[in-house]
């Protein structure tokens, strides 16, 4: 059985604008013990676990709780191998706002919501490159307007369906647990996740203590709360100071003080403080001492909740000798590039190419080493069925702001394709628009079917992808292949947007801004 779980900052971050929305409580045990800032637990796992995992092997495997990867009906592909045969990593990290037990609920505060149903109020997505150089870290605000899939929850069988429209991803996690988390940012993002990690209130204390201070920066004297009580309580003079315990957890927490109040400044300042994190635990030779390895061992599996391939110690101890390999000059710190929607937010056309790097394992920090030559092909779990049984819709996705679908594209490509052997090919009588040209398939059955159609046409394996929007293989003709027989793929823009606000893992100079109505 699983216990409810908290977070936020207080009241004001779940009711009235710019809040979040209250939601009923779920049947007591059937919460999950939900960990909130796998952010550093991430950051202990690069180095500090390392050495300790095995004290007490059996005892700290009995402290790891488990849930199941992955709730919803979809798989996304596994990332594509590179020439030598290396595969990226991708781990998400998930944050709660539940209050389930009493540390946690005087930690959090906010008594109008302790028993409601968790949110997923940290969401991160760390990928590690397949060579292992470089790691990049995409955090998703809260906020963000997202489908949320069907989820099915795996201790009872209660079936969530899919969300009516576009609701907050925080929500997410109400949904049969952490697992429906995990569907919705591969639904979104069409990435696929190898594992998830969470920590709660009392965890991050604890573990804060057993590392030590970790050094953050404020440009100004900041104390975050205000006359009705919103807040985190974190109090700071202007400059570098070092935090730990609950003070390492206002920082993470506060909102009210840090720039413009909204969650995407608290995300720059946990940005700040991961980043700091791995370089004391790199630096701190203390840290070697047997006794402090094995009391951070034992506070950070007493506060992980994971999928079952790393509830094991071993498992914790292998990724974390796999993460302990990135220098902090390779990790790139980012959000996911949004605007508003009224007091919500919604991923922008740079979204999607943030989403494309990690997919593509590109490193946000533009220092890939220059590739000897072309990475082999994916190869589809499933291969491709004859090229004559193959059906394929072809939609006319020729238009544009400034141009009306090209009459007939469609059916010219269909012309294309049936000469090649695709003798199953039709064309959709409708037309639209699409910026470049796709194929899309609903299910990783279909997947060696689609890079088929591609090849034959030559469309680059990139522009292949798994969508729930389409029933079958279908290729999308776009606006930049209104003529011709043969398509050229636009040269890819592979840097990274200058909307997702990269901070790098070296940077010890970086400060938060604290709004002038929290400073004293």
């Amino acid at each position: 059985m699983r216990e409810a779980v908290p977070v936020a900052e207080g009241a004001g971050e779940r009711d009235g604008a710019g809040g979040r929305g209250r939601h009923g409580s779920r049947r007591p045990g059937q919460g999950r013990r939900v960990l909130r800032w796998s952010a550093m637990t991430l950051a202990v796992l690069i180095l500090g676990a390392s050495g300790a995992g095995y004290l007490y092997y059996r005892h700290l495997n009995g402290n790891i709780k488990q849930d199941e990867l992955n709730l919803g009906d979809n798989k996304v592909a596994e990332p594509t191998p590179n020439s030598a045969g290396q595969t990226p990593l991708n781990i998400l990290l998930i944050g709660s706002d539940a209050r389930d037990t009493e540390e946690n609920q005087k930690l959090g505060g906010a008594k109008e919501t302790f028993g409601a149903t968790p949110l997923a109020d940290v969401q991160m997505l760390v990928h590690l490159s397949a060579d292992r150089t470089n790691m990049s870290v995409v955090s998703m605000p809260r906020d963000t307007l997202v489908q949320i899939p069907k989820c099915t929850d795996p201790d009872d069988g209660e079936v969530y369906e899919a969300s009516d429209g576009r609701v907050m991803t925080n929500r997410s996690l109400g949904h049969g647990g952490p697992g429906c988390t995990v569907a919705t940012w591969q639904e979104l993002t069409g990435i696929h996740i190898d594992h998830f990690m969470m920590v709660d209130f009392a965890g991050v204390v604890s573990m804060a203590d057993a590392i030590g201070g970790v050094p953050v920066c404020v440009d100004a004297n900041i104390y975050s709360k205000d006359s009705r009580g919103h807040g985190s309580g974190l109090k700071l003079e202007k400059g570098t100071h070092p935090v730990k315990g609950e003070q390492a957890l206002q920082w993470l927490r506060t909102r009210y003080g840090f720039e413009d109040g909204s969650d995407l400044a608290r995300a720059k300042a946990q940005h700040m403080y991961m980043n700091s994190m791995v370089r004391v635990l790199r630096e701190n030779a203390t840290l070697s001492n047997p006794n402090k390895l094995r009391r951070l061992a034992e506070q950070a599996t007493a506060a992980l909740t994971v999928d079952p391939g790393l509830g094991t110690v071993k498992a914790l101890y292998d990724l974390s000798n796999e993460l302990r390999k990135v220098e902090p000059k390779r990790i790139t710190m980012t959000t996911m590039p949004n605007r508003y929607v009224g007091a919500r937010v919604e991923p922008t056309e740079d979204a999607e190419q943030l989403f494309r790097l990690v997919r593509e394992d590109i490193a946000l920090d533009g220092k890939d080493a220059k590739k000897p030559g072309k990475a082999a092909e994916k190869t589809a779990d499933d291969p491709a069925a004859p090229d004559s049984e193959i059906a394929v819709l072809v939609q006319n996705g020729t238009g544009s702001d400034t141009l009306a679908p090209r009459n007939g594209r469609a059916s010219d490509v269909v012309n294309l394709l049936v000469g090649k052997g695709f003798d199953e090919a039709i064309a959709d009588p409708a037309a639209g628009s699409e910026a470049t040209t796709l194929v899309r398939y609903p299910s990783a059955e279909l997947e060696g079917d689609a890079r088929a159609v591609a090849k034959s046409l030559g469309i680059p394996a990139s522009s292949v992808k798994q969508s729930t929007d389409v029933s079958g293989v279908t290729l999308v003709v776009g606006a930049d292949w209104r003529e011709g027989t043969a398509y050229k793929a636009p040269k890819t823009d592979d840097t990274t947007p200058d909307t997702a606000e990269a901070l790098n893992g070296a940077d010890d100079e970086a400060c938060m801004q604290v709004n002038p109505a929290y400073t004293w």
